[in-house]
């Protein structure tokens, strides 16, 4: 576009069921849940986008890497701030354990850019946990 501005809207957490169809058509089964998050209002662009990818990054983690079957996806939205939460039933982090690949660095990143916290790892007793927490108060 000549303006520099995209034909196509960024993505956002209304689009989560078109994230999550390919995954499922590849054979993992995902599990999405929506706690609070419709009656937060409109969420602020970058928190939405941010958001987004993040969980993008987790599912495709958990398809290509950890070996897992299932996937659960949680987006709450509560007390200013919305948390994401995805778990796999999976392999794990191979070799460090704490999720140190660029995939994990750059949803780090993305939370750290508003002010938010990303921790992600292996869980006890199996899989992989991303677990994100983004403020929604004075997020632009």
């Amino acid at each position: 576009d000549a303006d520099g501005e995209s034909p196509h809207p960024q993505p956002g957490l209304d689009r989560l069921g078109e994230l999550v169809e390919p995954l499922r058509a590849a054979g993992l089964k995902v599990a999405v849940r929506r706690e609070g998050i419709d009656s937060a209002g409109p969420l602020p662009a970058g928190v939405d986008l941010s958001a987004y990818r993040i969980v993008q990054e987790a599912l495709t983690n958990t398809l290509r890497h950890a070996g897992a079957g299932h996937a659960q996806v949680t987006v709450r939205a509560s007390s200013g701030v919305l948390e994401l939460e995805v778990l796999d039933d999976g392999r794990g982090a191979a070799r460090t354990g704490n999720g140190a690949g660029r995939g994990v660095a750059g949803m780090r990143e993305r939370a750290a850019m508003l002010g938010g916290t990303l921790d992600a790892g292996t869980r006890p007793g199996g899989g992989f946990r991303v677990h994100a927490r983004l403020p929604l108060r004075g997020a632009r």
